[in-house]
């Protein structure tokens, strides 16, 4: 059975380099508490959405202006009765850049419709890729909003 994993993607006028570069400054457009490092290759940092809620992530694959994958490998979500419905899943930003334009595709691999997060988690990643990473890449700043998610 093929899985509809969440997708998204934006594009902006940015080197694929620097978009890599600035899609792993995280706290830079995603509103989140963050500790650790999300820079190289096998760092590891947590980010934290509010009450005993975490997400611990390790960068799987970093191909500089190319892609990044962030694979979820502990997580605690309180609201849900699957609290660990990301885990082992992977976050991926594939780039391409074709004169001076970069394309970003953003792929949730294990959010799918059949999930129970799936309601909430889309339009969030809705909104942190198309609005706020979009807003980070493009001005410097990210657009932060109170998410459940």
């Amino acid at each position: 059975m093929e899985r509809n994993n969440f997708n998204s993607s934006i594009s902006a006028t940015i080197s694929a380099d620097e978009a890599i570069k600035m899609i792993s400054n995280v706290p830079g457009w995603w509103g989140i508490t963050f500790s650790g490092n999300s820079e190289q290759q096998n760092d590891k940092f947590i980010v934290k959405m509010g009450g005993d809620s975490y997400f611990n992530f390790t960068v799987a694959e970093l191909i500089p202006g190319k892609r990044v994958v962030w694979l979820v490998t502990d997580c605690n979500m309180p609201w849900y009765e699957d609290k660990k419905e990301w885990a082992n899943n992977t976050l991926i930003f594939d780039v391409t850049e074709n004169n001076g334009v970069t394309e970003l595709n953003f792929t949730h691999e294990g959010l799918t419709p059949d999930v129970e997060c799936y309601k909430d988690c889309a339009p969030g990643w809705t909104h942190w890729i198309k609005t706020s990473l979009l807003s980070y890449l493009t001005t410097g700043e990210g657009v932060f909003r109170p998410s459940t998610v």
